[in-house]
């Protein structure tokens, strides 16, 4: 007998897929199964009492009902803990994909205490959900701190959780954003804080205050010691902080929060 094809399909309602026999008529199992990983036999609907039937299997060799595969539509079997297993992993699957059209960034996290190390880092945030990378950015010469760092996690919800609020990270406020992000029409105005740069080492808190103060109310200035030529400034609203263009006529160079259009 020559070598011929059988119609194969995973569901009755599936368009199939030709499978080839070999040269006395048979059908290898393994053939099957590299087609449709997990088979374990083929079943088909008899067309004289329209029952599902089972095909021979004999020592892996799948044998034709009658000696003749004729032009039926053969089922595949699965073992019915592989096949619950292949229905969860593609659920798995589609919700992977699902989630990977919103893909995770990496998240600037503003005002850390100096002695905030990585790990430290990482372990506040990994109690949002798994974090992929954590950075504390520090000083190349001293190796201090710069008050601020970087953390990405693994899935988009994560991400969206931890920018939702402000982290009590310890016992100093911070905050969680993207870098240079513009914010959207659904976006919270949760950060009231702004990071300036180019400060001289005469310049003191109160002075830095009462130059805000023309821009909004002003709760917080925080310059770090030992001294690292910028400080944080914090207004009780965000509305505030549209007003840090200006900045530029004093020598001061200021990033702030997404909802200032000028930067």
């Amino acid at each position: 007998m020559t070598e011929c094809y059988i119609r194969v399909a995973e569901d009755e309602n599936e368009e199939p897929m030709e499978i080839p026999s070999e040269e006395d008529g048979t059908v290898l199992l393994s053939t099957v199964a590299a087609q449709f990983p997990g088979a374990c036999g083929l079943r088909y609907r008899s067309p004289v009492s329209q029952c599902m039937r089972g095909v021979r299997l004999v020592e892996g060799v799948l044998h034709a009902p009658e000696s003749d595969w004729s032009n039926l539509v053969y089922v595949v079997n699965y073992p019915k803990d592989n096949k619950r297993k292949m229905d969860e992993m593609d659920a798995a699957s589609a919700v992977k994909i699902k989630r990977g059209v919103q893909k995770t960034s990496d998240l600037i996290v503003l005002g850390l205490p100096w002695k905030t190390s990585e790990q430290d880092l990482k372990d506040y945030f990994s109690t949002f959900g798994d974090v992929i990378m954590v950075q504390v950015k520090r000083d190349a010469k001293t190796g201090n701190s710069k008050g601020f760092g970087f953390v990405r996690f693994t899935d988009y919800e994560t991400q969206v959780k931890a920018m939702s609020q402000r982290h009590m990270i310890d016992g100093r406020w911070c905050d969680c954003k993207l870098p240079n992000s513009k914010a959207g029409p659904d976006e919270p105005m949760r950060s009231r804080k702004v990071f300036v740069g180019r400060c001289t080492e005469d310049m003191a808190a109160d002075e830095l205050r009462q130059f805000f103060m023309q821009y909004g109310e002003v709760t917080d200035v925080f310059i770090p010691k030992p001294f690292r030529a910028f400080a944080f400034v914090t207004f009780e609203l965000n509305e505030h902080l549209s007003c840090c263009f200006f900045l530029y006529g004093y020598n001061l160079f200021c990033v702030g929060h997404s909802v200032c259009p000028h930067i």
